[in-house]
């Protein structure tokens, strides 16, 4: 499915999530020829993302509403910024607002997070997003964390080899996780391992993985991976990563910083939509 389609289905639901049994506010004080225009305002500093499916909402519930953008999906901006306005019938925008804004909020909201974790590492290693993504939202929250600087980990189960806790338990060991994931892997996949323990480590590394997981290990215990893989594999750290952890990680020299708390934590933006009635022949205050 296409990016489009699949924003298009999510936009939809959305709305009818909100507009089921229509808008009673709205049409009970809003004349149907009511015409006004809706500024998407940032109430404080912010990465935008989320541009596209915030112009979606308005369409859906109107084709007539135009939608400008005046910022760009990964610009940084200051608070009083207008990223977007939009213009057509008063009711159609104000039965679109808490759709539009909620993708947009929750949207800019993981970019601006990944921008500041992006920015402790201050390029010494990746930042990068888990699988722990909102149902449904996978696509945009990933678009989300590119648009903040961030890296993007593996898309779905089919995209890559990912060898678990679990996945250990049930093959008997990591080595034997390791050596059947290669029989079956194409040679363009790389293997990646999580470990938990310092023997794990030792034997992911004599078992040749060449990417390998260091999962809720401690500072001191990162420092001495690093030490041990000395560049024989991608190291990627998981697990108890926050803002002020990053900076020490990354100076260990680890090569991947795996952050869920990025999609499943991030707070919303704060932005808000002002509406101002456009006086003239379609329209006119009721």
């Amino acid at each position: 499915m296409t990016l489009t389609k699949q924003l298009e289905q999510l936009v939809l639901a959305a709305l009818a999530e909100d507009l089921a049994g229509g808008d009673v506010t709205t049409e009970a004080t809003i004349a149907p020829d009511q015409v006004a225009t809706a500024s998407a305002v940032a109430k404080s500093e912010l990465v935008l993302s989320g541009s596209d499916v915030f112009s979606m909402c308005f369409h859906a519930v109107h084709p007539g509403c135009r939608v400008e953008a005046l910022a760009v999906d990964g610009d940084l901006v200051p608070a009083g910024t207008v990223l977007l306005r939009a213009e057509g019938p008063a009711r159609a925008l104000l039965m679109a607002e808490r759709t539009a804004l909620n993708f947009l909020q929750h949207l800019s909201g993981v970019a601006t997070m990944t921008r500041a974790f992006v920015r402790v590492a201050a390029g010494r290693c990746r930042i990068v997003d888990t699988r722990k993504t909102t149902p449904g939202l996978r696509r945009l929250e990933r678009l989300a964390v590119r648009h903040g600087g961030g890296h993007n980990h593996r898309n779905d189960l089919g995209s890559a080899v990912l060898i678990k806790d679990n996945h250990i338990a049930a093959a008997g060991s990591v080595t034997a996780a390791i050596e059947r994931a290669r029989a079956f892997a194409p040679h363009t996949s790389r293997i990646e391992v999580e470990v938990t323990t310092p023997a794990e480590l030792d034997e992911a590394l004599a078992a040749r993985a060449e990417v390998i997981l260091l999962d809720h290990f401690d500072d001191a215990a990162v420092e001495a991976a690093v030490a041990t893989a000395s560049g024989r594999a991608i190291l990627e750290v998981s697990g108890n990563v926050n803002l002020e952890r990053v900076d020490h990680l990354a100076a260990l020299g680890v090569d991947v910083i795996s952050v869920g708390a990025l999609t499943h934590s991030a707070p919303a933006a704060d932005i808000s939509l002002r509406l101002s009635p456009v006086e003239g022949p379609a329209g006119g205050t009721p």
